[in-house]
């Protein structure tokens, strides 16, 4: 069959026209987050609560650096709102920020135009929370959404996991993970691996027992589930991790719930597909109380890494063993490759409530390292042969009493770390704290109440802690810091006066940025903790910061002030901005 000149030549641009048709059709449609995204995330997006899986908080960018980050100056400003202290690290993708406020509000701006293009509030009945309802831990704060497939997804202080349309902030689909008019929260940002929403809860004061839930991020349904605690020996136990774990329990403990809510950190190492869990204190904190005294009390306070398809367990790491304290180890973690006595290891690095910077395996969970960034006065190191940690004489300060630190606050709560691979230090806000512990003569469990088993403060226990031995240092009020760490020597390279607020954001650009509880916000340099740029924001504190690019420019993003709350979007050379 011959075809003609112009028929071929009319062919031939048809073709053309239409590959160019859905070229500008495809360069138009928006990028969906998707699971090749996730595993390799642009430059200049942050997609999830970390940027990455191994939640680094560090970004590949470099437009900004310290050669000019003395031009910083706001680009734009949205208020948001707030009732409370603001957590929240926001997530960027293809021009929109999505974040949350206090109260589980959501909201999402457009960063072309610095205006709000949605906002979703779940309308929670917040008297009911106090009034016969649910309770929470700390205040009406949430740390974030995450974003996978035109959704955004939320965890609610009422125990609901809720998916929103990206572009509408309309719910597609809502799911209650906890009992309805139970003691449970969430205020930890969800996770996306694999197509599934993972999620945890808290609330361990107030007698509940922790896990963590994944769910089918398209449809919401159950996916899997893993307990944290082992609950009423005489139903069964779900799986061979609870029936190890009740072997280092003893008494009536599901009574009073066990605790152990993961109620933040969670990590996804995508190579052994494990994904990595940080779990809560026990409920009530006192071991005596919740246990007759006796046992490790798995899996409280510890690393758990789970098969991301099946939440079946693999391995863990108890950082605190029979946990007395409230030494909760839910805090942030972070993934890397390091040298260590000339070897490379797959690492995950923690510095959790009770004092001491972690290093483990993240294959096996062998322990590698440890040692105190802060003072610590409950136990003397952690043994390097068995990885648990060696206890004062007046750790376990039972009905006498004692003063230790940490207190119950924490040397290092939920503001996340940052990882610099250039520099190899690992940056987090902490603090010396300490206080008087003293168990009650007897426990009564109460509904609605914090269950503790303890009496705490600055008078609880006095005159009972002076028969305990000498603590082997003074102990701290409570003083503040932000300290450079580093994971292979095990000591700090830099440490600085700090009012803990948000967490830290590392760069390329050889800067690192981060707020305090008085509303400054500052660049650092990473190598010394030098003061290179800060600005004045709201008073009540700062968020997390992230960073991301826009028309070839990089912005630093933060949110900032505990009362009307605003985002602030910062570049090189911009004088106010649109809000401000």
């Amino acid at each position: 069959m011959r075809v003609s000149l112009r028929t071929a030549l009319w062919s031939a641009l048809l073709v053309a026209g239409s590959t160019l048709a859905a070229l500008t059709l495809s360069a138009q449609a928006p990028r969906q987050v998707d699971d090749a995204l996730l595993l390799s995330p642009p430059a200049g997006e942050w997609l999830t609560y970390g940027r990455d899986y191994a939640e680094t908080h560090h970004s590949p960018l470099t437009q900004i650096d310290q050669s000019n980050v003395a031009r910083l100056g706001v680009a734009w400003s949205v208020e948001v709102g707030s009732q409370g202290k603001l957590e929240t690290t926001p997530i960027v993708h293809d021009g929109v920020l999505y974040g949350t406020s206090t109260w589980s509000v959501v909201y999402a701006i457009d960063i072309g135009t610095g205006t709000l293009k949605w906002r979703w509030d779940p309308a929670l009945v917040k008297g009911g929370f106090s009034q016969g309802g649910s309770r929470f831990c700390c205040g009406p704060v949430n740390r974030g959404v995450a974003i996978y497939k035109g959704k955004v997804y939320v965890g609610l202080l009422d125990g609901r996991l809720v998916a929103l349309n990206a572009q509408t902030g309309h719910v597609e689909w809502a799911v209650q993970t906890t009992p309805v008019g139970s003691d449970y929260s969430i205020t930890g940002a969800p996770r996306i691996v694999k197509g599934k929403v993972l999620i945890g809860n808290g609330g361990g004061e107030y007698g509940v027992r922790g896990y963590l839930t994944a769910y089918d991020a398209e449809s919401g349904k159950q996916v899997w589930r893993w307990y944290v605690v082992p609950g009423d020996p005489s139903l069964g136990m779900e799986d061979a991790s609870m029936e190890r774990a009740v072997k280092t329990w003893r008494g009536e403990w599901w009574k009073y719930g066990g605790g152990g809510t993961p109620w933040d950190g969670i990590a996804y190492d995508p190579e052994s597909d494990l994904v990595y869990v940080g779990t809560g204190n026990g409920s009530p904190w006192s071991r005596d109380h919740r246990s007759q005294g006796y046992g490790d009390n798995l899996y409280l306070s510890s690393i758990v890494a789970l098969r991301a398809e099946t939440g079946q367990y693999v391995w863990h790491y108890q950082t605190t063993p029979g946990d007395d304290w409230d030494y909760n180890a839910a805090q942030p973690m972070i993934l890397a490759d390091l040298t260590i006595d000339g070897k490379p290891r797959k690492v995950l690095m923690q510095a959790p409530k009770n004092g001491f910077f972690y290093v483990l395996d993240r294959l096996t969970g062998e322990f590698i390292s440890a040692a105190p960034f802060t003072t610590v006065t409950w136990a003397t190191h952690i043994d390097p042969r068995t990885g648990r940690p060696v206890e004062t004489p007046e750790a376990r300060y039972g009905k006498k009493g004692a003063r230790l630190s940490p207190s119950p606050v924490g040397a290092h709560h939920w503001p996340p770390m940052a990882y610099n691979p250039a520099t190899g230090l690992v940056y987090f806000p902490g603090q010396d704290t300490a206080s008087n512990f003293q168990a009650v003569d007897s426990f009564d469990f109460k509904v609605g109440q914090w269950n503790t088993g303890t009496r705490l403060g600055q008078t609880a226990g006095a005159a009972a802690s002076a028969a305990a031995p000498p603590a082997p240092a003074p102990l701290p009020g409570r003083r503040g810091f932000l300290v450079a760490w580093d994971p292979v020597a095990q000591k700090e390279r830099w440490r600085i006066d700090f009012s803990p607020s948000g967490g830290v954001l590392s760069t390329a650009g050889n800067l690192i940025f981060v707020g305090d509880g008085s509303g400054r916000f500052m660049a650092l340099d990473p190598a010394t903790g030098k003061l290179l740029w800060e600005r004045q924001l709201q008073p009540g504190g700062v968020a997390t910061p992230v960073t991301y690019e826009m028309n070839g420019r990089q912005f630093v993003a933060v949110m900032a002030g505990s009362a009307n709350g605003r985002v602030f979007g910062f570049t090189l050379d911009a004088t106010g901005g649109k809000g401000f």
